[in-house]
């Protein structure tokens, strides 16, 4: 992939699933590859698989959730690179809970990884981007942001929030040349989702997930959503909840 060709990129929840993913298909392209994750073991294993590739990998452990840990993996990374040219900010857990076992505690870990831990990595990605007047910033949100699904409310509502921080920044970063794209998946078949005990309509491959994201980023959308069955799907949804709210109704689905 030519557009990918001797950039510097970091990957954040790189060490599984759709970040995983996406390394094994950067690995094909001369660049350097910051791949981050809270499990080091795996980033290591991930670099010596890809030993025979083109890319230069380094590993980095870090809780995206830790102000501080991203501060000084971006400081660590800084002394290999001069700059970061591109950053797919993957890291997210997911968790469902009843209302009879309600605790804040989740809501405190989802949020922390899903938008703080976003928020914290553009911290220290803006100044240098913003001063050369380049860059791209991919944040992964979810098809999920567009509404609440039952006993997955955090969940839902910290993509919600990512996905709205994510289109205020474009606006003001369009300015300076720096590519703010929000990346939506419907269900991907990861470890995360492993644990689902319900039916997940149209799931799709890390591996294909990957291949709509990487090609998004190169054609520079702005919004990048998969599969286009759950895309329609959702678009559908949306609609006919407008309509009813139009009508004076009121939303007959939990």
């Amino acid at each position: 992939m030519t557009f990918f060709k001797d950039k510097n990129i970091v990957i954040t929840g790189a060490s599984t699933g759709i970040g995983k993913a996406l390394v094994e298909k950067l690995r094909t392209s001369k660049c350097n590859l910051f791949i981050v994750s809270r499990n080091i073991d795996l980033l290591n294993e991930l670099k010596n698989d890809s030993k025979k590739f083109p890319a230069n990998i380094f590993p980095f452990r870090c809780d995206v959730s830790k102000k501080e840990e991203v501060k000084e993996t971006f400081r660590k990374i800084s002394e290999v690179a001069e700059q970061i040219d591109v950053a797919i900010l993957n890291a997210g857990v997911g968790d469902s809970m009843t209302v009879e076992k309600y605790d804040s505690a989740l809501a405190e870990k989802i949020f922390g990884v899903n938008v703080l831990g976003v928020i914290y990595w553009i911290e220290r990605l803006l100044p240098g981007m913003m001063k050369r007047k380049s860059g791209v910033i991919a944040g992964v949100s979810s098809l999920a942001d567009n509404r609440g699904y039952s006993q997955s409310g955090f969940y839902c509502a910290s993509k919600a929030a990512l996905t709205l921080y994510l289109e205020g920044l474009r606006g003001e970063l369009a300015g300076y040349g720096i590519n703010v794209a929000t990346i939506k998946p419907g269900f991907v078949k990861t470890p995360m989702t492993d644990k689902n005990k319900f039916k997940m309509p149209f799931i799709i491959s890390a591996e294909k997930s990957a291949d709509y994201i990487l090609n998004g980023l190169v054609k520079k959308k702005k919004i990048i959503q998969f599969p286009l069955p759950t895309v329609l799907g959702h678009v559908g949804n949306e609609l006919f909840h407008a309509c009813l709210l139009t009508a004076g109704g009121s939303n007959p689905i939990p």
